[in-house]
Order: C-alpha cells, then sequence, then structure tokens
C-alpha cells in the first residue's frame, strides 16, 4: 500500500541534506547511505548513491525510471544462487 498523497513521500532529513548539499555544489561525489527506506524524489536525478545491502555498499547511478521507487530496491540483500531441483535435472540430462 502506498503512502498517501497528502503526506508525499518518505525520505529521511539526514539523506535529504545530504541530497540538496550535492545538488548546491554541483559535486559528483558518491553518497554513502543506510537508508533503504528512503523513498526516491526527482532532486536525485542523476546522483550516484552507495546503499548499504547489509555486508556492503552498491552503487545505485538514479534515473528519471526509478523515480517513485525505493532505494533498497536497486541493492539486493540476498544472492540468488538457482533452485536445488534445476541442478539436479541438469546433471541427470547429460
Amino acid at each position: 500500500m502506498p503512502r498517501s498523497v497528502r503526506k508525499g513521500p518518505f525520505v529521511d532529513d539526514h539523506l535529504l541534506t545530504k541530497v540538496s548539499g550535492a545538488r548546491d555544489s554541483g559535486s559528483r561525489k558518491v553518497i554513502q547511505t543506510w537508508s533503504r527506506r528512503s523513498t526516491i524524489i526527482p532532486d536525485m536525478v542523476g546522483l550516484t548513491f552507495a546503499v548499504h545491502n547489509g555486508k556492503k555498499f552498491i552503487p545505485v547511478f538514479v534515473t528519471e525510471n526509478m523515480v517513485g521507487h525505493k532505494l533498497g530496491e536497486f541493492s539486493p540483500t540476498r544472492t540468488f544462487y538457482g533452485h536445488a531441483g534445476d541442478r539436479k535435472a541438469r546433471k541427470g540430462r547429460k
């Protein structure tokens, strides 16, 4: 369920401060953040964020198509190695 239009998108205050500072200075420096829950807003387009996935920071370059999504959606926390049944089926085919 999305957040109400009246409230607007949720962005952590500390992240919003970093974004406005990067916009004002025209800096291309990567913004490091743990805030996976923050919504991407139009002010963030063109900036690069290093989003923490629990183990390391994943670089995320924000484009126009990402507006409205959460930062955490672009930094996966789990590594998918495939289904166990697929390996068994492939092994028997030879």
